[in-house]
C-alpha cells in the first residue's frame, strides 16, 4: 500500500471529517469538541508513524554499489533502515529523513580490519579518526595478547607499561573489556580473538617452560570461557618472548579448544625470516591435528636473504588449501613493519618478563653474549637486527621517558652515532633506560613480494597499528604510517594507480572475504537484513599521505562512513558519533560438542 504523504491534501479532507458541516443526526455532531479534537489529533498520529515506518531513514542515490561479493560494480540506490541495510536497487519513488547523493562515488560494505591495535587508542579517543577516515568499520585485535583473561599481577603489568596512553583497568575478563570499550562509546565495531599469549601468562607467567598438565588444563578452560563470551578464535604471536616458548603441542590443545567452538586459529608465525617455510609448516601442522581454519597474520618474507623464498610459501599454503584445509593470510600494504627493539634480541634474555630481561643487560658478561647474537644470523630465533640489513635501516618511534623523546624518528645507527655507542650497545641501553621495549620500525620486505601478495585471492587486510589522530598524546611518538593509510594506499597506490588488482577484488577481500573468514552473521555485504556498515568513498581520489617522517596525516577521499546504520563520516569530517558495537564469535552462548584432545 503506498503511504500517505503528509503533503498532499489528505489532512484537510480528515479534519473536515471532524469539524466539517455538523448536521442534525450526524454522530460525529453529537460528540463534544474536545472530544473530536482527541480522536483527531490520535488519528493523525497514527497515521504519521504509518507514513514514517513506510519510509526510510537514509537513502545513498546513484552509487556505484560493490556489493563484497567480487562483482564489478552497479549504479543503483541504498536504503538504510534502522542499524540494517533495507532495500538495494532503483529507490526513486522511495523517501528518507536523509538522503546522500553518491553520483560519481563507490559504495561498498565497511571495511574489516583483520589486525589492529587500537586497544589502548580507542581508550583514549574512541572516535577511531585514522581509520574511520579509511572506511574501517570493524577492528579485530588479538595477536597473541588479548585484553583479557587478567589476573591481579597481569593488571599490574599492565598499568606499569602505560606509556603516553594512561588508562584504568576495571575489567578481567576479554569480554568484560570489550563491553567497557563499548559503553564508553566507540565509532567502529571492535572484536578479539582470546590471545594464547595472554593465557599462557596467566597461568606460568614469562617462564621458559612447557605447562604442566594442570597449568595446560587451566589454560584451555580460559580459552573455552572465553569463546563462549564471543572471542573470534585464539590468536598467537609466536617470535616474541613468551609466546616463543609455547611449544606445537600447547597450541594445538589451545586450537581444539577454539575448534569446538567453530572458531579459528591465527598465527604471527614462529618466522617470517629464516625458517619461514618451517614456521608455515607448523601453522599447517597445527590446523591439520586441530581440524581448525588457520590464518597467518601480515603475511611476508622478511629480510633481503628471504625474499625469494616468497614463491615455496605460497605453493606450501596453496596445496595445503587445495587438501581440503581452509589456511588464508591477511597483510599490510608496506615492505616495513613495526615491532620493539626485543625482535632484535634473543628470546633467552628476555625470559621471565621486562625486570628480568633488564637485569639480564645489565651484567656484562651476559651483555657481551647478547650483543654478539644480535649481530649473527640465526635460525633459532628471529633476529630482525640481522633481518633489517643495517641499524640504518631500524627506525626508533616510541619511548615512554621523557629524555628520550628526542630521539623519535631517528634512526637507530644515528642515535647510536650520537651517543658515541655501538648500535647492539645502543638498543641494549635504551631498552633499560626506557623501561619499555621501545617501538621501533624496520625496513625488511620487497615491493615485489608486496605485490604478489596482493593478487592472493586467500589474503585480507590489516593495518597492525592502533586508530588515533593528530592530536593529544598521540603526537608524542611516531606511528608506522599504516596507522593512517594501509587501506587508503590498497585501493589508492596498488589499485587505481597501479592496477595490481581491481576494484570490486580489493573490495571484497576488505569486506565480504574476512567476514566470512571470522564466521561473522550480518557484516561485511551490501544485502538487505546487513547491518548498515557502510562506506562512500571517490576511487579517483582515495589517497593516502602519511609517510615515515610526517606519520600524522589522515588519507583523503572517504566521504561517507556508516556504522549500524549511524554517520560517523560525512563530507569526509567526523560526526563525533560513536555508535559501534561488540562483534562476537560463532561460539557466543553456544553450547557445542567439545572435541577431547
Amino acid at each position: 500500500m503506498k503511504p500517505i504523504s503528509m503533503r498532499t491534501n489528505s489532512h484537510d479532507k480528515l479534519k473536515q471529517l471532524f469539524f466539517g458541516k455538523r448536521c442534525s443526526g450526524d454522530p460525529v455532531a453529537l460528540l463534544p469538541m474536545s472530544l473530536l479534537s482527541v480522536l483527531f489529533l490520535t488519528f493523525m498520529a497514527i497515521l504519521a508513524n504509518t507514513a514514517s515506518s513506510a519510509a526510510y531513514d537514509i537513502i545513498v542515490r546513484r552509487g556505484t554499489l560493490y556489493d563484497g561479493s567480487g562483482r564489478p560494480g552497479i549504479v543503483a540506490d541504498l536504503a538504510i533502515k534502522g542499524d540494517s541495510i533495507a532495500a538495494l536497487g532503483n529507490l526513486q519513488g522511495s523517501s528518507a529523513k536523509m538522503e546522500v547523493d553518491a553520483k560519481g562515488l563507490a559504495v561498498a560494505p565497511g571495511f574489516i580490519n583483520m589486525l589492529s591495535w587500537a586497544t589502548e587508542s580507542l581508550l583514549q579517543d574512541g572516535r577511531s579518526q585514522s581509520d574511520i577516515r579509511q572506511g574501517v568499520t570493524l577492528e579485530i585485535f588479538g595477536e597473541g595478547e588479548s585484553m583479557g583473561p587478567l589476573n591481579p599481577a597481569m593488571k599490574q603489568d599492565l598499568l606499569n607499561g602505560q606509556g603516553d596512553i594512561k588508562f584504568d583497568i576495571p575489567w578481567t575478563t576479554l569480554s568484560e573489556y570489550l563491553e567497557y570499550l563499548a559503553q564508553r562509546g566507540v565509532s567502529p565495531n571492535i572484536g578479539s580473538f582470546v590471545g594464547a599469549t595472554t593465557v599462557r601468562i596467566h597461568e606460568i607467567g614469562y617462564a621458559n617452560r612447557p605447562p604442566t598438565p594442570a597449568e595446560l588444563d587451566r589454560m584451555r578452560q580460559h580459552v573455552r570461557k572465553a569463546m563462549e563470551e564471543g572471542a573470534l578464535g585464539v590468536g598467537a604471536s609466536l617470535i616474541y618472548a613468551p609466546a616463543f616458548y609455547a611449544q606445537t603441542e600447547e597450541l594445538i590443545a589451545l586450537a581444539k579448544e577454539t575448534s569446538a567452538y567453530g572458531g579459528i586459529y591465527i598465527s604471527h608465525i614462529r618466522s617470517e625470516g629464516n625458517r619461514l617455510l618451517e614456521a608455515a609448516d607448523e601453522l599447517i601442522q597445527i590446523a591439520k591435528a586441530a581440524k581448525i581454519q588457520a590464518q597467518i597474520y601480515h603475511l611476508k618474507a622478511a629480510g633481503e636473504s628471504n625474499w625469494k623464498k616468497i614463491d615455496a610459501l605460497i605453493a606450501k599454503i596453496e596445496a595445503a588449501r587445495k587438501s581440503g584445509l581452509r589456511i588464508t593470510a591477511d597483510m599490510y600494504t608496506y615492505t616495513a613493519g613495526a615491532t620493539g627493539l626485543d625482535a632484535s634480541m634473543p628470546p633467552w634474555v628476555q625470559e621471565g618478563g621486562y625486570n628480568q630481561w633488564v637485569k639480564r643487560l645489565k651484567d656484562p658478561a651476559i651483555r657481551e653474549r647478547v650483543k654478539r647474537e644480535m649481530s649473527l644470523p640465526a635460525d633459532e630465533w628471529e633476529n630482525f637486527f640481522v633481518a633489517a640489513g643495517s641499524p640504518e635501516k631500524i627506525l626508533l618511534v616510541q619511548f615512554k621517558n621523557e629524555k628520550l623523546k628526542p630521539y623519535t624518528g631517528k634512526s637507530l645507527a644515528e642515535v647510536a652515532r650520537l651517543r658515541n655507542t655501538s648500535p647492539q650497545d645502543t638498543a641494549m641501553d635504551l631498552v633499560i633506560e626506557d623501561g619499555t621495549r621501545v617501538g621501533t620500525v624496520y625496513f625488511l620486505m620487497s615491493e615485489d613480494n608486496v605485490r604478489k601478495q596482493l593478487r592472493l585471492p586467500w589474503v585480507s587486510f590489516d593495518s597492525d597499528a592502533g586508530s588515533m589522530a593528530p592530536e593529544g598524546p598521540f603526537l608524542l611518538s611516531n606511528p608506522h604510517p599504516r596507522a593512517y593509510g594501509n587501506f587508503a594506499r590498497l585501493l589508492g597506490k596498488y589499485v587505481r594507480d597501479e592496477k595490481v588488482l581491481p576494484l570490486e577484488e580489493a573490495v571484497r577481500r576488505l569486506t565480504s572475504f574476512p567476514a566470512e573468514t571470522l564466521h561473522l552473521e550480518r557484516r561485511g555485504a551490501l544485502k538487505p537484513g546487513y547491518f548498515a556498515d557502510v562506506v562512500v568513498f571517490d576511487p579517483a581520489k582515495i589517497q593516502d599521505h602519511a609517510t615515515f617522517d610526517k606519520p600524522h596525516q589522515y588519507a583523503t577521499g572517504m566521504a561517507h562512513v556508516f556504522v549500524n546504520g549511524v554517520q560517523v563520516l560525512q563530507n569526509g569530517e567526523h560526526t563525533g558519533k560513536k555508535p559501534g558495537r561488540v562483534v562476537r564469535g560463532p561460539g557466543y552462548k553456544r553450547s557445542l560438542p567439545r572435541v577431547t584432545p
